[in-house]
């Protein structure tokens, strides 16, 4: 009976454990993927306010991590950390990517950092490889959006395992966030910190209500995608080959952001 009793408790307390997203994978050992950002963000689907200089509409390097339910890069409605705050205000990654390995080394819950170049205008792609393991099958990134506040676009803790197999391929509309460090309205505004700090939200065609917004367009409905995202993955008789490059039509446009 004591045995028994004690089964039960061990039994009931497991169950009402939270179980991560990866608990599941039992997919094979490893598994690359080429992951490609599309800047979708033209002055026809996003005419208000729309930067042409100084600087012109454009995208930051893309940050990622591949990790476990451990890790969280960022998360709507929670607060952005200092170097999630650093990336998306000025396109500093350094801070960032010194949080992603503490969180390596601390509790095992990242398995890779992957980046992918700037994009010089607010169309067009940049791509990179990264790599999953059945422990980390997650993937998070940010892209800062540039010239803004504190405006970025980002995939949370997306898993690419599906039981005992990973996904051959996925695509993921983006849609504008703010990191709730800065007040400012629109693409240009001076730096305004928000104090005390907010939560990310998602910035709608309603939210925040105000005309003086860039995003605000009361007649939609819904606002278009700002990019998307697509991960192929990689077949293992392409392994070692390298990636198809991505022909960019030339740009003069200077990159006015300090990660690139």
């Amino acid at each position: 009976k004591v045995i028994w009793t004690v089964l039960v408790t061990i039994l009931g307390y497991a169950s009402s454990l939270p179980v991560g997203d990866d608990s599941l994978c039992t997919a094979e050992e490893l598994a690359k993927y080429k992951i490609i950002f599309t800047g979708k963000w033209s002055q026809i689907a996003f005419p208000k306010q729309y930067p042409l200089y100084r600087p012109p509409a454009q995208w930051s390097s893309l940050l990622g991590v591949t990790h476990s339910s451990d890790y969280s890069m960022w998360k709507k409605n929670e607060y952005a950390s200092n170097g999630v705050r650093d990336f998306a205000e000025k396109g500093e990654a350094w801070l960032l990517m010194k949080e992603i390995e503490e969180a390596g080394e601390k509790i095992q819950s990242v398995h890779g950092i992957f980046s992918a170049p700037a994009i010089s205008s607010g169309t067009g792609q940049t791509s990179t490889e990264l790599e999953v393991h059945p422990r980390h099958p997650l993937v998070s990134f940010v892209v800062r959006i540039v010239p803004s506040p504190d405006w970025f676009v980002g995939v949370d803790s997306l898993n690419l395992c599906e039981g005992d197999h990973w996904m051959d391929e996925i695509s993921v509309d983006l849609f504008p966030y703010d990191a709730g460090t800065d007040s400012g309205f629109t693409f240009s505004s001076p730096n305004f910190a928000t104090i005390p700090q907010d939560t990310v939200t998602e910035i709608t065609c309603s939210s925040p209500s105000h005309p003086a917004n860039s995003f605000y367009y009361p007649k939609l409905k819904i606002l278009p995608p700002m990019a998307q995202v697509t991960m192929v993955k990689i077949k293992k008789s392409q392994l070692g080959l390298s990636a198809p490059f991505i022909n960019l039509p030339a740009k003069s446009n200077e990159i006015i952001d300090s990660v690139s």
